[in-house]
């Protein structure tokens, strides 16, 4: 497979537009598990009905892993949001719509996403304490079947050209969970982007059209910052520590 289209690149995965197709290529940093597993969960999430790129195949170019998807013509959230600032907010409303939309449905294949915060808060360099304070707010908090998509942002939303539907991509941190949860990585998402005042917006819309109270996303704030450390990014760290503290938002 020729590739000459390049269409983005952060260093370890590499996005070309050839013939229709999208291909996500993967540099040797990646597990050829975590590849195959992102495609299993993109297969998952279509076959439960999601409005997502048809997958596919799975490959090998040049000895890399990829991903072979539908190419869908269109703008990100993120890109609109940027271009129409005074649109933002419609822009919002739809991001809200959309994730709505991934937590109606239920896939049961998916791992829980209680188990992976189990595993995430192992994998920190906390202390005793503090992962058992983790742990005790992890198993008090709702067990659902929600689907959550685990990285949901604007960047990970396009509008298509074709027919302007939303269609979601990047399925790599599926979960089936609390909705909440979602929401409560949404919202740390935008604050770790510097971007505070889409943030409380976001937060506000997602609580209204939900009919979900603030504090029922608050309450996974901690777990979500917790799991946030794991990614090991320095520059995060002191800000997603004085998330972790589990006395807040009690």
């Amino acid at each position: 497979m020729k590739l000459d289209n390049l269409i983005y690149s952060d260093g370890r995965k590499s996005i070309y537009q050839e013939d229709g197709k999208k291909i996500k290529v993967f540099d040797e940093s990646y597990a050829k598990s975590d590849v195959l597993n992102e495609a299993l969960n993109h297969a998952r999430i279509e076959e439960a009905g999601l409005r997502v790129p048809k997958l596919l195949e799975v490959a090998n170019i040049d000895g890399k892993w990829a991903i072979v998807m539908e190419y869908v013509a269109g703008k990100t959230l993120a890109e609109l949001m940027q271009e129409n600032p005074e649109k933002t907010d419609a822009y919002l409303e739809r991001l809200v719509d959309t994730q709505l939309e991934i937590q109606s449905h239920s896939c049961r294949l998916l791992t829980r996403h209680k188990d992976k915060m189990r595993r995430k808060i192992a994998e920190t360099n906390f202390d005793a304490e503090l992962r058992y304070d983790l742990n005790v707010r992890l198993d008090g908090m709702p067990s659902h079947r929600e689907v959550l998509h685990g990285d949901f942002n604007p960047s990970n939303v396009i509008i298509s050209d074709r027919d302007g539907e939303a269609y979601i991509i990047d399925w790599a941190h599926v979960t089936q969970g609390d909705g909440a949860a979602d929401a409560a990585r949404t919202y740390l998402l935008f604050w770790l982007a510097g971007d505070i005042q889409n943030a409380e917006k976001y937060l506000d819309i997602f609580c209204r059209k939900s009919d979900m109270p603030r504090e029922n996303v608050q309450k996974w704030l901690p777990i979500v910052a917790a799991s946030q450390t794991v990614k090991g990014k320095p520059e995060e760290r002191e800000f997603l520590l004085g998330w972790v503290n589990v006395t807040d938002y009690m």
